[in-house]
Parts: structure tokens; sequence; C-alpha cells
């Protein structure tokens, strides 16, 4: 009987252990955002233990697809969660978090005072953009260009990232001279520090989006529930806004 209570024991135990962490699979732009946030739910949650991964929404549905063990997705648009809604993937509803904004970033180039008439320079010689088949911003940077009749005349210039964030990190160094990556990568110290960046007008390309869903796991993970309400919460929206999200009610 003894050995059978402490079995027990052990099992509540581990049990427990495993709700309190978190598998956020996230979409590159959030990197920053995302880890202030988490530092401000884990002074809340002390026990808590949430890790982040960032990658291209497309490629994380892959890894989901694949059995990857994550439980909450927080993707670049709300397409993506709606993917593995309807492969059975996810549990309970989708939610907007928060809408993004994509700008043109340069270390080299004053792109706040020419706007978008510097993708017109003819010193440029690659613009670095997200993958748009698996990177929401990608893809409506393709739009953009397509939509200002610029993409034919500049697609052998573009410089494709795996994602979000590799691609600022084209643009941050100067191997490409331009490029086009999520406002709130742009705000992060070490970008505004070495270039400069034009907000792009939201009316030009297909609103960004951006929603979260959690992901069916074998045993409940309400500290993943708990997470998601967290970040949607109005406790975050002053976070939201320092990294230039647009929030629901903005």
């Amino acid at each position: 009987m003894k050995r059978i209570i402490i079995f027990l024991l052990l099992a509540i135990s581990a049990y427990t252990a495993q709700a309190q962490k978190v598998n956020v699979a996230a979409a590159a732009n959030l990197k920053y955002v995302l880890e202030e946030i988490k530092t401000e739910y884990v002074k809340l949650h002390p026990k808590a233990k949430v890790n982040l991964t960032f990658g291209a929404s497309g490629m994380l549905v892959q890894q989901i697809s694949n059995g990857a063990n994550f439980d909450f997705f927080m993707a670049a648009d709300n397409e993506f969660p709606l993917k593995l809604k309807d492969k059975g993937l996810t549990t309970g509803a989708m939610s907007t978090y928060a809408f993004g904004k994509l700008v043109i970033y340069s270390s080299s180039l004053d792109v706040e005072k020419m706007g978008l008439e510097a993708l017109k320079n003819s010193s440029i010689k690659k613009i670095a953009i997200a993958n748009p088949e698996t990177a929401t911003y990608g893809t409506r940077s393709v739009e953009l260009l397509k939509s200002l009749k610029l993409y034919d005349q500049l697609k052998s210039k573009l410089v494709i990232g795996e994602n979000i964030a590799q691609t600022a990190q084209f643009a941050y160094t100067g191997n490409a001279e331009i490029g086009f990556i999520a406002l709130s990568l742009a705000l992060a110290p070490d970008m505004a520090g070495n270039g400069s960046y034009y907000i792009i007008s939201p009316k030009l390309y297909s609103p960004i989006e951006q929603a979260c869903i959690l992901i069916k796991t074998p045993v409940l993970n309400t500290e993943a529930a708990k997470f998601k309400k967290y970040v949607l919460s109005a406790a975050t929206k002053a976070i939201w806004e320092k990294w230039g999200y647009k929030t629901i009610d903005n």
C-alpha cells in the first residue's frame, strides 16, 4: 500500500510539473514582444515554465503537423492556425491577439526620409524579404511590390530569408541594402540604433491579423490555456503597443 501511495504521489507530481511547462511555437516577428510578455507572466506565476520557439509560421505548422511537442501556436496571420484546426490538431477557439505592421529598413539609407521611393534607388542591389511561401510578412511584401507595380522590376534583387528574423538580419548587417521586416523587429535596440525604418501604410497590403490557438495534447495543458488567456488580456496591451503592434481596440 505504501509503495502504491508513493507511486501515485510521484505520478501526480510529474503531471503537475508537466502541466506547468508550456512549449510555445511563435512567429519570428514576436521575438522581443513575447520575451517581455513571458517575463511578466512568470512574475505572476513563478512556478510556470514557458519555452519559446520562433520561426516562420508555415514552418512551425509543418513541425506541429509532424508531431513536434508544442502546446500553443502564435502565428503571423489567421490562416496558418486554421490549417492546423482543419487537421484536427488544435483545441478551443482561434483568437486574434494583434495586428502587425510592415516596414522597410536599411542600415545604409535614410529610408525614413525616402519612404518607398528608396526602392527605386539605383544603388540598391539586394532587397531582403521573408520567404512568401512560409512567412506572412514575406507574403505581404510581395503583395505590396505587386500593388506598386515594382515586383517585376525588383524581382532579380530579392534575397529570401527563411523567416522575418533572418530577413531583418540581412538588412541589419548590410547584406541587403533594404529589408521588408516587421515593425516590432525594427524597434529592437540593435536595429533601431543601426539604421532607419519607414512604416508602410497598412492600406497598401492585406491586414496582418495575427492569431493564436492551443494545440491538442494527450493531456490537457492547463498552464498553456492560462498563458493564452494572459496573452489576450488587457495586462499585455501596453507591451504589444510598445513593440509597434495594433491591438484589437486601438
